[in-house]
Parts: structure tokens; sequence; C-alpha cells
């Protein structure tokens, strides 16, 4: 892998990248920079709603969603780098021959390390969605779709995050271990992809 930030590149080298037979950037790296997107479009209706006489009421509650977006959009785009650094051992990993010794070891560490980037994404896209409620709730009606998309694509990020946890747990040899990350991922991905479509419809049938 380049020593180059897949952060740092342009939009046409990320995408080039991702489409190519390079192993990373993937579908966790891809899920990082939707919620990075999503997130974003929630600060954005707040930039466009402060300062709005018809919105004084909400000005802290925006600028308290603002202050949180940013910390976590920040964190979105770290963690597309994040996730192809966790990979490559894995990768690795795979290569080692089954009868060698300390290869399973090796593996489950590996595949924990892996889980725990797009597993942080997932969290990450819950929070982002809470967000994206209040920002489709107290923002301007004037930009109140992007919104609705911000909270489209932060779906997207919840759920391609999800199955990135699960092709890693899905192989892990302590179940105890796999099966709590799973339980929490099936018990909140069902509720979140609600919530989304209830944003995005919540805008949409009002247009």
């Amino acid at each position: 892998m380049s020593t180059e930030l897949f952060k740092d590149r342009s939009i046409e080298e990320f995408a080039d990248l991702l489409a190519s037979r390079a192993s990373v950037p993937g579908g966790g790296g891809a899920s990082a920079l939707c919620g990075a997107l999503g997130i974003a479009l929630g600060s954005m209706v707040g930039e466009f709603t402060l300062g709005k006489k018809k919105y004084a009421d909400y000005e802290e509650d925006i600028k308290a969603l603002m202050e949180r977006a940013e910390i976590l959009r920040k964190e979105a785009v770290a963690l597309v780098d994040k996730d192809a650094e966790a990979f490559e051992p894995l990768a690795k990993a795979y290569a080692i021959p089954k009868e060698e010794p300390g290869r399973d070891e090796i593996l489950e560490k590996c595949l924990r390390d892996a889980a725990e980037v797009p597993l942080r994404i997932f969290d990450l896209a819950v929070e982002g969605l809470d967000l994206m409620k209040e920002f489709a709730l107290k923002g301007s009606r004037m930009i109140v779709s992007d919104a609705a998309t911000g909270a489209v694509i932060l779906e997207a990020a919840l759920k391609g995050a999800a199955v990135n946890v699960k092709v890693n747990t899905r192989l892990m040899k302590d179940r105890d271990y796999a099966s709590q990350i799973e339980a929490h991922i099936d018990g909140t991905l069902e509720e979140y992809s609600m919530n989304a479509d209830e944003i995005f419809h919540g805008v949409y049938d009002n247009f």
C-alpha cells in the first residue's frame, strides 16, 4: 500500500483505487467515507440554519449538533485509512501456511482488529443518524433535503460497516466474543435502518 493516506487522495483517485484489484480501500473504507459525507450534510444544514430568526429557538441546539458532527466527521475520515491499516495484517495472516504453529492465534487477533474498525464505523453511523434526525427536525426547511440525503448516505455507511464486521466475526474461533458483536449489530441495524427511512420520508413525502 502507498504511504500516501487515502483521505488525502482526490475523489477520482480514491474511486479508481476502489474500482481496482487493490485490496484496500474496500467496503470498510467506503463505508467510513459515506459516514463522513452523510454527517457533513448535517453540518451543512446547520450552517444554513444558524442566524435565521425563524429558527432562533433552535439556535443553541443546532450549535451543539454541529459541534458533535464536526468531531464525528473528522473521525470518519480518519477511519478510511484505519480500515486499510487493519486489513493488511489480516491479509498476511491468511497467507500463513495452515500447518504453521501459532497461525490460529495470529489469525484470531487479526480478525478482531479488522472487525474493530467497521464496528466503530457502524456505531459512528448510528450516532450520525441520531444527529441527522435532529437536523431534519430543527434545520431550515430551505435545505432540509440535505438532511434527508445525509440520512440515506449514513444508512449506506451503517449497512456497509455491518457486513464488514460480520465478514470477520463469522471466522472467529471465539464464538462468545463474535456473538456479542453480532448481537450488537443485529439488534441495532434494523432499528436504525428504519430511523433512516423515517428521516428520508419525513422530508420526501412532504414535498
